[in-house]
């Protein structure tokens, strides 16, 4: 079977180039493909690493019956959910409009060959699962609507894509109020997991956005309850089994409330985060224990996820090996980085390793005055906030000028293609997409991009108080009711308020 994907770049769509399927990549010669055939699309979009992506390979993917159905009706494209990012959200986003809730990876959808979509699910198996079909009986019943009652799959889209965020009207703006330090509190004590900390049951996420947003309102308030939170929360991870103590690192998430039982796959934006918050406590705390466990995470971060003096985005085992996905993301880099910086204030020699990292990520993803997300893929606002972010660690550590000119050329780049009246757009190519302002796995890229023009605000001429400002009202319903829903750009929002207090 004649498959379209043995030029792409990605380790993960590399996994599929010997697929029954025969998978398309997401470009335009696809959707002329669609249309020229009035074919209905096909859109997985997934992970290396991902348990339910993998399954999904093997038992639906590889079954002949399946994939002659996919080939012979529909046109078939495979995403890497961490080289088109955009991607990812947005259709996550279609998801939970459909679906009414959120979902993990992969996530399955049907498009229109105008790429409306018309049903969206996440993983699909042989057998029924709920509400979802067997994968069999879902394609033979999308391929005799499609045929014979093609305006009602339309319609539904049409109404899907009506409601997609932003939300239409006027925005609802509250006051911006130092209380809101009493409503963390009272929140965070309400979630708090008293008997193994953190936040969460079952599977158990690390939600180090939340513990950052709790050690800043006690930067603020010097609140022993603040800290006692976080304090007995990384105690808990350190001594739990989400904490590779043998090789090193973290894990993404436990099954298990008590920190046990975690899914053997690692991220480097976890790793990053964790040592850098680590690093701070210790700072904090004088507890050397926080010290000693960001070092040896970061040591583990350099040992595996080193990929051509950058790093991969993320590592898995399967059937007792690890392998490590050397996919390079700007992002992703640019948190590590930024963690080197941070622990270069402990141990000199990590100072020149970060440098050489961020100028050879430069290197390979800025040139001719344009940011790549990864290798062809133009960058999305967490890639220049990030990176920004980074620039002006850098800048801060050195005194070197050309890391703050770049830093202040990134805001403004990233002002000009995605600023718009307090809302953020997320990507260039998808212009319909916006920034939210949760933090599912890592910092949002809306709550980044404020935290970095606040501190470049601060070093250089330009205000951008402004942006950051209309940015907080537009959002401010939500986050003074519900703070912990948005920790960064909370603390964003606390830093704003600083002069208040």
């Amino acid at each position: 079977m004649s498959n379209h994907l043995k030029n792409e770049t990605s380790a993960y769509l590399k996994e599929y180039v010997n697929s029954q399927v025969a998978w398309h990549p997401y470009n335009e010669e696809s959707f002329k493909r669609a249309k020229e055939e009035k074919r209905p699309i096909f859109l997985s979009i997934g992970y290396s690493g991902s348990y339910w992506c993998d399954v999904m390979r093997k038992e639906s993917f590889e079954d002949p019956i399946i994939a002659k159905l996919l080939n012979e009706h529909f046109i078939p494209i495979k995403v890497d959910k961490d080289e088109r990012t955009d991607l990812d959200k947005y259709y996550k986003q279609v998801y939970k409009l459909m679906n009414g809730q959120s979902c993990a990876s992969p996530i399955s959808l049907f498009l229109t060959e105008d790429r409306e979509p018309f049903y969206a699910a996440a993983y699909i198996g042989t057998t029924p699962r709920g509400n979802v079909l067997d994968f069999y009986s879902l394609l033979n019943v999308v391929i005799e609507k499609y045929k014979n009652d093609k305006a009602t799959m339309v319609q539904k889209a049409q109404e899907v894509l009506h409601h997609m965020p932003p939300p239409k009207g006027k925005i609802q703006a509250t006051r911006l109020h130092v209380d809101i330090i009493k409503t963390i509190k009272q929140h965070a004590l309400n979630l708090f997991d008293k008997e193994e900390g953190g936040f969460g049951t079952e599977p158990k996420f690390l939600q180090l956005s939340t513990l950052d947003l709790l050690l800043e309102a006690h930067k603020i308030t010097q609140d022993p309850e603040l800290l006692s939170m976080v304090t007995f929360s990384f105690d808990k991870m350190i001594q739990g089994e989400i904490h590779d103590k043998k090789n090193g690192g973290f894990f993404h998430y436990a099954n298990k409330q008590s920190w046990a039982m975690p899914r053997p796959e690692k991220m480097l934006y976890d790793n990053a985060y964790i040592a850098s918050l680590l690093l701070k406590l210790s700072e904090i705390t004088q507890n050397k224990t926080y010290q000693e466990t960001a070092l040896k995470t970061i040591e583990y971060t350099l040992k595996h996820f080193t990929y051509d003096g950058l790093f991969g985005s993320n590592g898995f085992e399967q059937e007792g090996t690890w392998h490590y996905d050397p996919k390079i993301v700007t992002s992703f880099n640019a948190m590590m980085i930024s963690t080197l910086l941070e622990a270069s204030k402990i141990d000199a020699g990590y100072l020149k390793t970060a440098l050489d990292k961020l100028d050879q990520l430069l290197q390979q993803h800025y040139s001719n005055n344009r940011l790549y997300h990864t290798q062809g893929v133009p960058a999305f606002l967490e890639d220049y906030a990030y990176l920004g972010q980074t620039l002006l660690q850098a800048y801060h550590l050195t005194h070197q000028a050309d890391y703050l000119l770049l830093a202040e050329r990134l805001a403004n780049q990233s002002i000009n293609y995605f600023y718009e009246h307090g809302l953020w757009r997320f990507s260039q190519e998808l212009p319909e997409l916006y920034d939210d302002i949760h933090d599912p796995l890592y910092p949002s890229a809306l709550a980044t991009e404020l935290l970095m023009l606040q501190d470049l605000s601060l070093k250089i001429d330009s205000d951008y108080t402004p942006i950051v400002f209309k940015t907080l009202e537009v959002h401010s319903y939500n986050l003074m009711r519900q703070p912990l829903s948005s920790p960064q750009l909370t603390k964003a929002l606390l830093r704003h308020l600083k002069k208040m207090l």
